[in-house]
């Protein structure tokens, strides 16, 4: 499971908010009831907030695993 601040990358694009496979997010917050998700934040070099998507535990993956 994941935790508060991880970062994540995620598995397979997500056309509607324009983010392709692999593209790193931090972990926001933390859903559990009834399933795993999470509030994923993406931003640009200059730290701007491009998406805030949330997106179920397979959906994502902890960089660098």
């Amino acid at each position: 499971m994941l935790e508060l601040y991880d970062v994540v990358k995620v598995r397979e694009a997500i056309p509607g908010e324009k983010l392709p496979a692999g593209t790193v997010g931090t972990v926001v917050h933390i859903f559990s009831d009834p399933l795993a998700a999470y509030e994923v934040e993406f931003a640009d070099a200059d730290g701007r907030t491009v998406a805030m998507v949330t997106l179920r535990a397979d959906q994502v993956v902890r960089r660098g695993e």
